[in-house]
């Protein structure tokens, strides 16, 4: 009887290694994620690698991103600034550093209100913009307190002393209060202060001198001063007050009232009244 020869039904030993390779999880993933990975990685990075396709990439995606950025509703078209007195106003359009209209995504809106907030005449700013395309700088203005004269010249200050405007001559403002000398606008709350305790005097206090940046003196009409210490000076006027109620002390003929010591005030008369008391008093000597 013949033999057939049947083939071997065992895999081959590299067949073997491939089945029991396909068995491992870690390989199947390689091959289904890691190799068509590595082909696209290969393919993009010479596809990329020439200077010429980057840079048509570049000006694709920078003329989408220009596209997206200058659509009707991302534009600002007008500026409108609210709460300012008109000078501010155009003060505020005038440095204004962009040309409109402006795409909202070249818009700073922080640099913007520092911007408004370095003006000297502002308190306080807000920025938005507002549907319909409008950037609005809503302002907050510093008050005017006093007239400060000074060597540079004449400037308007608020409560706070910043100096928020300046003046030509003092007619501009007739409304407000003058302080003058070296450092006086580092003590206007203390110069309003003694302002409004002066308000008796009504018409008569032409303003206050600072004097050696320690302390005022009221200047009165008549070429009267009152000279006030460096300490509580509000007290110390308000005795003056007192005493010229009492007795029209600065109706008379004096040049200064003098309260720097409290313990020991100071009349200074004119020089015509001191004549005078002079001759009343050698005229009593001579009667005796």
């Amino acid at each position: 009887m013949q033999q057939v020869n049947r083939p071997d039904p065992a895999p081959s030993r590299l067949r073997y290694r491939y089945q029991r390779l396909m068995l491992t999880p870690l390989f199947r993933k390689l091959l289904r994620v890691g190799v068509p990975f590595a082909v696209c990685f290969v393919l993009a990075s010479a596809y990329l690698g020439q200077p010429q396709r980057q840079e048509a990439i570049v000006l694709a995606m920078a003329d989408i991103r220009h596209q997206i950025e200058t659509r009707p509703e991302f534009m600002v078209n007008l500026l409108a600034v609210e709460g300012a007195s008109p000078g501010i106003e155009e003060d505020i359009r005038e440095i204004f550093p962009h040309d409109l209209p402006v795409s909202s995504f070249d818009l700073d809106l922080d640099a913007v209100r520092d911007m408004v907030l370095g003006l000297p005449a502002v308190a306080d700013a807000a920025v938005r913009i507002r549907q319909g395309g409008v950037l609005v700088a809503k302002v907050t203005e510093r008050e005017p307190a006093a007239i400060w004269r000074s060597r540079d010249g004449i400037g308007v200050v608020d409560a706070e002393g910043v100096v928020i405007g300046e003046l030509t001559q003092r007619a501009e403002r007739p409304d407000l209060p003058v302080i003058a000398g070296t450092g006086a606008d580092k003590a206007v709350p203390e110069a309003l202060a003694i302002l409004a305790a002066a308000a008796p005097l009504k018409g008569r206090v032409r303003g206050l001198v600072r004097m050696g940046e320690r302390r005022w003196d009221v200047v009165l009409d008549r070429d009267q001063r009152i000279l006030l210490p460096e300490r509580d000076p509000v007290r110390a006027l308000e005795r003056v007050l007192v005493l010229n109620d009492v007795q029209d002390m600065l109706e008379r003929d004096l040049v200064a009232v003098d309260m720097r010591l409290s313990e020991r005030p100071t009349i200074r008369m004119t020089e015509s009244a001191v004549e005078e008391w002079w001759r009343v008093t050698k005229m009593t000597v001579g009667a005796e």
